[in-house]
């Protein structure tokens, strides 16, 4: 019990004192008045104060000054780089192949096209665009922003559009002269093409560049006006010819009559750079074709006189001045259609689309020969008595044609494709003194 008490009198003292201890003495009004002391700051961990530290945080300062930096300018680039440009009238830029995009970026700023060349070039290197530059020449329209021309360059479609035109009828040599006609049609060489065609391939192939591999083979062509780039490569532009003429005879081979005696695409491609060789009139085309369909059908050999020409000079094409002689016709070669059955065993020249659909839809005829009629086309005959009157009137023509030039009266004598005159490319060949078939009709053995 006693030592209860003691205990309890323990907890008393204890609470008294504590009681005691906590008490607050009260305050003047003064003392009230007086600012209370603020507690001195925790002092700094000595962490913080380390140098790397300091360093790290520095260093990051400087980044997020320079990412707000960088994103102001490039929104501001970019309003400048989608502005409408200061030119006020189309300017033509030239871009010379291998050019990088700092040097067309100062031609043109020197052209006034555009007035910020650093801005040009970086846009150019940040949309990965700085090595696919197109050369050509490319008009500019007026207030053409910088995005608008880079666009154009590079796709290339905003260039000056250049042209090569194949004539019909020209041998794949030829067609290689004439994209090559800066280096090869010099010093009087003419390739066998016209002086015309000589001009034309000229100014093209100034704005081709690069050489070309090898020589395709006769047929592989398709004769058309194809647009370039300055600056594009002769072997591109010659790849596009050999495409388009891949795809123009699977087109026609797809529509052809059910009843031709030839029976492949490579037939077709054959024949048809025979009847181009034969005639450049539109109108005969088909008629043509359909002598010798007919041949083909009754077995006959053709006797086609550019046959024997290419037979004799292959791609390189006939002299000038070459006159086809009656011997000529008794050559030994595969592709003199006087001596072989059926078809040569290649083309002789790049048919044109026409001659190509010609020969897939002829004319329904039953003509077997044709003769020069002296006005640059050809008259027809079903048998072979109707021929030789047909040429005999042609032998007239010419005997008419032959005093006319002796005596210097030429007057209304213009030559035609066909006649006495020597034809340019892809005319149709003279007969000479032996138009076709003159020969008595040899039909070929049946195969």
């Amino acid at each position: 019990m006693s030592d209860y008490r003691s205990n309890r009198r323990s907890d008393a003292e204890i609470l008294s004192a504590r009681l005691a201890g906590g008490r607050v003495a009260p305050k003047s009004p003064t003392e009230a008045l007086q600012p209370e002391s603020v507690p001195p700051p925790p002092a700094r961990s000595r962490a913080v104060r380390h140098p790397l530290v300091v360093f790290l945080n520095f260093v990051l300062t400087l980044v997020v000054i320079a990412i707000v930096g960088a994103g102001a300018a490039i929104f501001v680039g970019k309003m400048q780089f989608d502005r409408p440009g200061v030119s006020d009238q189309e300017r033509t830029v030239t871009v010379e192949n291998g050019s990088t995009v700092s040097g067309i970026a100062d031609v043109l700023q020197k052209n006034g096209v555009i007035t910020n060349k650093l801005l040009f070039v970086i846009a150019a290197w940040l949309s990965r665009q700085d090595s696919a530059f197109k050369a050509g020449d490319y008009l500019i329209p007026a207030h053409a922003s910088m995005r608008e021309i880079m666009e154009a360059m590079v796709s290339g479609k905003g260039s000056k559009p250049y042209q090569i035109t194949i004539a019909e009828g020209l041998t794949s040599t030829q067609v290689i002269a004439c994209m090559m006609a800066d280096t090869m049609l010099v010093d009087g060489n003419t390739a066998g093409l016209n002086q015309s065609q000589v001009g034309k391939c000229r100014a093209a192939a100034a704005n081709l560049i690069g050489d070309i591999s090898e020589i395709p083979p006769e047929g592989s062509i398709l004769p058309d006006t194809y647009n370039f780039s300055r600056g594009d490569t002769r072997e591109n532009v010659l790849n596009r010819m050999r495409r388009e003429r891949d795809k123009a005879i699977t087109d026609i081979w797809s529509r052809r009559a059910s009843d031709l005696p030839i029976k492949t695409i490579d037939d077709l491609a054959v024949l048809a750079s025979i009847v181009e060789k034969e005639t450049s009139l539109a109108d005969e085309r088909s008629r043509v074709a359909s002598v010798f369909i007919n041949r083909l059908k009754l077995n006959m050999k053709l006797q086609s006189d550019p046959t024997v020409i290419f037979g004799l000079f292959g791609s390189k094409g006939k002299p000038p001045g070459f006159a086809l002689k009656r011997s000529d016709l008794s050559s030994q070669n595969p592709f003199n259609t006087y001596m072989i059955a059926g078809l040569p065993p290649s083309p002789i020249a790049n048919p044109g689309r026409a001659s190509l659909e010609a020969v897939a839809n002829p004319s329904r005829t039953r003509d077997l020969f044709f003769v020069a009629d002296g006005t640059g086309g050809h008259v027809f005959a079903e048998t072979y008595e109707d021929h030789l009157k047909n040429v005999a009137r042609w032998r007239e023509i010419r005997e008419e044609r032959t005093k006319a030039a002796a005596s210097g009266d030429t007057a209304g004598e213009s030559a035609t494709p066909g006649d006495d005159a020597t034809p340019s490319v892809g005319d149709s060949v003279p007969s000479d003194d032996v138009p076709m078939a003159l020969q008595p009709v040899d039909p070929a053995p049946a195969p």
